[in-house]
């Protein structure tokens, strides 16, 4: 069966009288992966050891295994912490944020656009987090 595109499933969902049918007709098209899934997909892309990823994101490997096999879940600002680690695009640490059911960077925040620049630029977790102490905003660690 064809995936459903998301510009789909909102018109159907917009068109259908009954959600109940909707959820049961769109069961396979809805996302269900969780932190730790997502996350392994995502490394497995990048040329880097776990040991570097650690102390790229600036936490323990311990912390790091546990969220890899999925016995912790990391706040939003760890997640992005992994993502300065994995030096995810910003395509990639949106969709991440996503498909992880927390808030998407946003430009108009202050915060989120100097976290996004330094995503789009390629900035090192520690030059972000300068920059973000610098602009008296909360830094990521």
């Amino acid at each position: 069966m064809k995936k459903k595109n998301t510009d789909d499933l909102r018109q159907e969902l917009m068109d259908s009288p009954d959600l109940t049918q909707f959820l049961t007709r769109n069961q396979e098209h809805f996302v269900n992966e969780n932190i730790s899934d997502l996350l392994n997909q995502l490394f497995e892309r990048k040329n880097i050891s776990k040991a570097a990823l650690a102390k790229q994101s600036g936490m323990s490997e311990i912390y790091l295994h546990q969220i890899f096999a999925g016995r912790r879940n990391p706040s939003r600002n760890r997640l992005l912490c992994l993502c300065f680690g994995l030096d995810a695009t910003v395509e990639e640490a949106q969709e991440l944020l996503r498909l992880c059911k927390m808030a998407q960077l946003y430009p108009k925040l202050k915060r989120d656009a100097i976290i996004y620049y330094g995503l789009q630029h390629k900035l090192g977790l520690y030059e972000i987090n300068d920059r973000l102490f610098d602009a008296d905003e909360e830094t990521l660690f």
